[in-house]
This record gives structure tokens, C-alpha cells and sequence, in this order.
């Protein structure tokens, strides 16, 4: 996954999607690099960063400039066939969850 994302001052959009896998992972992979690429091609896209444990715990959040390109993103017709196969391939459980930053802070260099 990403390195840590470059988003402008905020206050901008979260969208923290958090999961953990089943064994099922036949064409994850390339779904995954799919849906990262996608996202950067639409509008309002900020940035975006993520992790997996070795277990199967993953945390993904893309950054949006508003709700309204996050909820576009959502209803991204390849998007939402990628969230189809998640629930009934990838994911044992998932939860999406919507935040509005109002302030970051943190060092220049990772």
C-alpha cells in the first residue's frame, strides 16, 4: 500500500475503511491496485494510505475534498463491483467509516 499522503490543509474528508480477510484473496490484489488508481483519476481525490497486519487486519483511508466526492467515489460503478466481491469474497467483516479533518499535524519527513 501507500506511503503516507500529502493532503492540503484541511478541514477535508476521511473515508477509513477498515477490514480483515478471509483466505479467499484470488484477484484481491490486483482489485486493490485497481480501485487505488481509479480513485486518483476522480474528482475532489486527495490522497490516500494504507496497512495490513500479518493477520489480515487492514486499514485504508482515502481523503476526499468534500462528502460529496467521497459519496461519488462510493457509486463508482467498477467501485461498487469491487465492494460486491469484498463482501462476499474478501472480507470476513468490514466497517466504513466517514470523518472530517479538521486538523493534522506531524513531521514533514516519514
Amino acid at each position: 500500500m501507500s506511503g503516507i499522503a500529502s493532503t492540503p490543509r484541511p478541514p477535508y474528508v476521511a473515508v477509513i475503511f477498515t477490514n480483515l480477510q478471509t483466505e479467499e484473496l484470488d484477484g484481491y490484489a490486483d482489485a486493490a491496485a485497481r480501485m487505488e488508481a481509479l480513485a486518483a483519476e476522480q474528482p475532489g481525490y486527495l490522497g490516500f494510505e494504507g496497512s495490513r497486519t500479518p493477520g489480515g487486519l487492514g486499514i485504508a483511508v482515502s481523503y476526499w475534498t468534500d462528502a460529496d466526492a467521497a459519496r461519488r467515489w462510493k457509486d463508482v460503478a467498477e467501485h461498487a463491483e469491487a465492494q460486491r466481491l469484498g463482501r462476499e469474497r474478501w472480507y470476513a467483516s468490514y466497517r466504513v467509516r466517514i470523518a472530517t479533518v479538521e486538523r493534522e499535524y506531524g513531521t514533514d519527513t516519514p
